[in-house]
């Protein structure tokens, strides 16, 4: 039996946005291998019947030393499981773990990039002198790889520009899909609600999106704010205090994090991601089968999601106003909330679909039947 190797950053996102693709690679006889940081959830990514190993990495830290290690680990791995592909997402992921590979023998190494993240969006001192070292990584663990995956074409556009990945090489696939039979049509609410899904960072449009609600609930009081997402201790997150103030003052509803999405879309007549940047924002995706109009940004990534006017608005990164703008342009319309996430329901089927997104993964990551 052939052996698939997933080198994941978090294990959350293998349950969460990876299970439909382990599922369609097992279906085609391979036995699937998963690289985790730690144990959290482990036993909902072994509930999708791979083999799980835990190789401790920190996605945010710039530890050299614990970076080698974090390669040396995976080159061990390699050698012992012998797969015949890997598959790596995120930047340390698709860096080293490109690199093992390679040392490693593998000859099938495929990598994904599924945003440029904080690294091209920022744009301190430090973002700066971070993105010249990590382009010079980048453009290591690409040279090892034998394809590379992008979820936008503005993405692509920008790495092939800036030379740190050889064109051949690239493809685009929209996002990793949402199963559109997980994610399915809800009833819209009785009352006019905006709902954001996200972590607290500032990259992710998270303070805007606390401005523009607090501009639009004084002069709307009926209307709802829903925010969920963790505050995490971060250089770039929100504090837990300027979250809190906003629930304080009676803008927004806070959730932390859930297992379950669902029930909280559900409670939303407009779903809002002010994004710097992003691969394609999974989120939307999700709200778009669920039947949700959308606000998001005109920026990599987002625009993807949006036919301007047809199942939703995109507004400019960081303007306050306009997103507060368009939140009251639905108070002003309440018949759009319907037809545009009517249309962000058929357009999510025909573009991002992930049985349609998996069949061009397969086909890329050459994974025949």
């Amino acid at each position: 039996m052939k052996k698939f190797l997933l080198i994941s950053p978090k294990n959350r996102t293998v349950y969460n946005f990876r299970g439909d693709l382990i599922r369609e690679i097992q279906k085609r006889d391979y036995d699937v291998w998963v690289t985790g940081p730690n144990t959290v959830g482990i036993a909902e990514v072994e509930a999708l019947g791979v083999h799980f190993v835990e190789i401790p990495m920190n996605k945010n830290g710039i530890n050299p030393l614990a970076d080698i290690r974090y390669a040396w680990k995976l080159w061990k791995l390699m050698r012992k499981v012998r797969p015949d592909v890997t598959l790596g997402y995120t930047i340390k992921p698709v860096i080293y773990g490109a690199i093992a590979a390679r040392i490693a023998g593998v000859n099938n190494i495929c990598s994904m990039v599924t945003g440029a993240g904080y690294l091209f969006s920022a744009k301190t001192l430090k973002a700066k002198c971070l993105r010249i070292i990590g382009g010079m990584l980048y453009k290591m663990g690409f040279a090892c790889a034998r394809c590379v995956i992008f979820q936008n074409p503005d993405d692509l556009n920008e790495f092939t520009s800036a030379h740190l990945v050889n064109s051949k090489k690239c493809h685009v696939v929209n996002g990793s899909g949402v199963n559109m039979g997980h994610f399915t049509l809800a009833p819209l609410p009785g009352q006019l609600t905006f709902f954001m899904l996200s972590r607290a960072l500032f990259s992710k449009g998270v303070r805007e999106y606390l401005h523009a609600a607090r501009l639009v609930k004084q002069q709307h009081p009926e209307v709802r704010f829903m925010y969920l997402g963790a505050v995490e201790h971060m250089p770039d997150a929100l504090t837990e205090e300027e979250v809190q103030s906003y629930v304080d003052d009676g803008t927004i509803e806070h959730f932390g994090e859930t297992s379950d999405v669902r029930r909280y879309t559900a409670q939303c007549s407009v779903f809002v991601l002010p994004s710097y940047r992003e691969g394609t924002p999974r989120t939307v995706l999700e709200a778009m089968a669920m039947g949700r109009a959308i606000i998001t940004t005109d920026t990599p990534g987002c625009r993807e999601t949006v036919r301007e006017g047809i199942n939703g608005f995109l507004v400019p990164v960081k303007d306050v106003k306009s997103l507060a703008d368009r939140m009251s342009w639905f108070i002003s319309h309440p018949t759009a909330v319907e037809s545009m996430g009517k249309a962000s329901h058929e357009y999510c089927a025909e573009k991002f679909d992930v049985r349609k997104v998996n069949e061009m993964m397969l086909e890329i990551c050459q994974i025949g039947k």
